[in-house]
């Protein structure tokens, strides 16, 4: 990658990026078109070429930066505060909202580029992915009180159902054109953590 793209204003290297994610996030690899990333970034194809020196770096760049922007998005000093799951999730997904305002197709590009298979780009992507996920999980809940939940309760399902409403919610509100209102959201957010918690939580923690 030519480190001249560095010098380029904040603001274009992100449209750049997003441009790059929004194609790639919506296409295989393989038709994934480098033209249409360029217009979209409002960039000709040979700057885009001269930055970025093939495809295959352009998409595996794009996907550092995707993943620097989702670790940083969730990973903050504030972590070290919460000891509540729920309240946790709550936290994660208004960071994650936030994220998106800036970085609007990234988790459809994310979401693609973890099921890569059988690409061009999928060796390199998974190495990667492995890398960058080893021991993440674990330092996210490292201060969470699992002692609330009831006997028999499997914190990791609850885990899955909030980050699947998460999705389909985020999803739902941009099919319908609505604007990301975070302060909306959090209120949405907080009532489902309540009714969750009412469900897993022994009662002295609801």
């Amino acid at each position: 990658m030519n480190k001249r793209f560095f010098e380029l204003p904040e603001e274009k290297q992100l449209a750049i990026f997003n441009a790059a994610m929004e194609v790639f996030g919506e296409n295989d690899y393989k038709r994934a078109s480098t033209d249409l990333i360029a217009a979209k970034g409002g960039i000709s194809k040979g700057m885009l070429f001269y930055y970025f020196h093939n495809k295959k770096e352009l998409y595996l760049r794009t996907h550092d930066y995707a993943m620097r922007v989702i670790t940083e998005a969730v990973m903050d000093q504030h972590l070290k505060e919460i000891t509540d799951f729920f309240e946790l999730l709550t936290y994660a997904a208004e960071k994650k909202v936030r994220m998106l305002k800036k970085n609007p197709h990234i988790m459809s590009f994310a979401l693609r580029s973890f099921y890569s298979e059988k690409e061009e780009v999928s060796g390199e992507l998974h190495a990667s992915i492995s890398g960058a996920m080893g021991g993440k999980l674990a330092s996210y809940f490292q201060n969470i009180d699992f002692g609330r939940f009831r006997e028999g309760v499997e914190p990791r399902q609850f885990l899955d159902m909030m980050t699947w409403m998460t999705d389909g919610y985020l999803r739902a509100r941009a099919m319908a054109r609505q604007p990301l209102d975070i302060e909306e959201i959090q209120r949405d957010f907080e009532r489902w953590s309540a009714m969750f918690r009412r469900i897993a939580y022994r009662e002295e923690y609801q």
